[in-house]
């Protein structure tokens, strides 16, 4: 229905910011993440997903369309509804859920309000696969890492490409690879282990 608002951010409140568009002010529910990046008063592009129900239409704003796809994904999970999706979000940025999916870290996403154990397993299964978190590495992964001069070949070259797929800097990727034993580990374990280690810089 709506792609983006574009206008002037008239009112910040908890978990919701007003974009004034040609005078009429559009009340749209957000995360943290996205709040933190918003100023009264200022022009922002807010991406929209709008929830319509029989006793609700509901607008929900993101300041970039990484974390809009992420609440989209999240919302298809079982179980998962907005208020659970931004809560999740408003606790982790997009680059960190898709961290803590990646690498099966329940814990981190437990720290959202009302998301448990059970949920948060949930959540890891069910998007794993389309965030990225199972690469397909045995096709496809090829020509990305070809297209990235890394010295290495075979599973570190692929791992590197993988890592690039996140936004990490070959150099990044290449320093958090350091030690890892890539004879006796998969691309998809050297690519936790790279993960792991920029977390923990």
């Amino acid at each position: 229905m709506f792609y983006y608002l574009n206008g002037k951010i008239t009112v910040l409140e908890a978990g919701l910011a007003v974009v004034d568009c040609g005078g009429v002010g559009y009340a749209c529910h957000c995360s943290n993440y996205t709040q933190s990046q918003l100023r009264v008063g200022e022009e922002h592009r807010l991406f929209t997903h709008v929830n319509v129900k029989e006793d609700a239409f509901d607008i929900y704003g993101f300041s970039g369309r990484d974390e809009l796809r992420l609440f989209e994904q999240l919302t298809a999970v079982t179980g998962v509804g907005p208020a659970s999706a931004l809560a999740i979000l408003s606790v982790l940025s997009p680059d960190q859920l898709t961290l803590a999916i990646m690498t099966g870290d329940e814990k981190s996403i437990t720290r959202a309000k009302g998301i448990g154990g059970k949920s948060a397993k949930r959540i890891i299964l069910e998007l794993k696969e389309k965030i990225g978190g199972t690469l397909d590495f045995s096709q496809g992964q090829a020509g990305a890492a070809a297209a990235i001069p890394v010295q290495q070949s075979g599973k570190v070259a692929l791992a590197t490409a993988a890592l690039a797929e996140l936004g990490y800097s070959q150099a990044e990727a290449a320093e958090a690879l350091k030690g890892a034993d890539a004879e006796h580990m998969s691309v998809e374990e050297l690519v936790r282990h790279g993960l792991r280690a920029m977390v923990m810089k």
